[in-house]
């Protein structure tokens, strides 16, 4: 019973110790992409992969944080209720949309260059795509959100030079334009990708 004790008590230390130390941004995406393109090289079927991704997606994205930067001005004229709703099928949108298009890599093999801290939020991180014969290099920067330097989420992904979350940002403000800003056209949306 004592030798329980003492193990017990080395192994919360241990844990307490592994919860404090802060990640690098850099090394947070190399390990980030490094395990999604274990997950594309393995024999999987594509519904497998996409599962897996979508793990990966959950623990390392800031699915919350881009939903709502996506929104964009028209959150603040949102109750409760919508912007749970939204934060819902955006959550189902995103990771489907992710996790699809990734799953049609096989083995990408990316490396992270440098990184450049903009503020003690922002960390971006720039990487390349390896090229192949079948694509050519791409250049692809991270923008990594560090305040909890423990837990550092993606919130952005510049592909030569194109943000993401802008463009995203931008489908949604058109649709929404298109539709006199009734939240619902954005709503069905949504839930049309995320059923087919």
């Amino acid at each position: 019973m004592h030798i329980r004790k003492i193990i017990l008590i080395i192994f919360f230390y241990f844990l307490s110790l592994n919860t404090s130390f802060s990640i690098e941004p850099d090394i947070f995406v190399q390990s980030t992409v490094n395990r999604a393109s274990k997950i594309l090289s393995e024999n999987l079927s594509k519904v497998e992969k996409i599962d897996k991704l979508k793990i990966i997606a959950e623990e390392t994205v800031d699915i919350k944080g881009i939903g709502f930067y996506t929104l964009g001005p028209i959150r603040k004229n949102l109750d409760d209720s919508q912007i749970e709703k939204y934060s819902s099928l955006f959550k189902e949108y995103f990771l489907k949309s992710f996790s699809s298009r990734l799953s049609e890599y096989t083995n990408p093999e990316i490396d992270v260059l440098s990184k450049e801290v903009l503020s003690e939020n922002y960390t971006i991180v720039n990487s390349l795509l390896k090229g192949t014969s079948e694509r050519p290099e791409v250049k692809i920067d991270w923008r990594v959100y560090t305040k909890n330097s423990k837990n550092p989420l993606i919130r952005d992904l510049i592909i030569e030079g194109l943000s993401l979350a802008r463009t995203q940002k931008e489908e949604f403000s058109s649709i929404l334009n298109s539709n006199n800003n009734d939240i619902n056209s954005l709503f069905k949306t949504l839930e049309n990708f995320s059923n087919n």
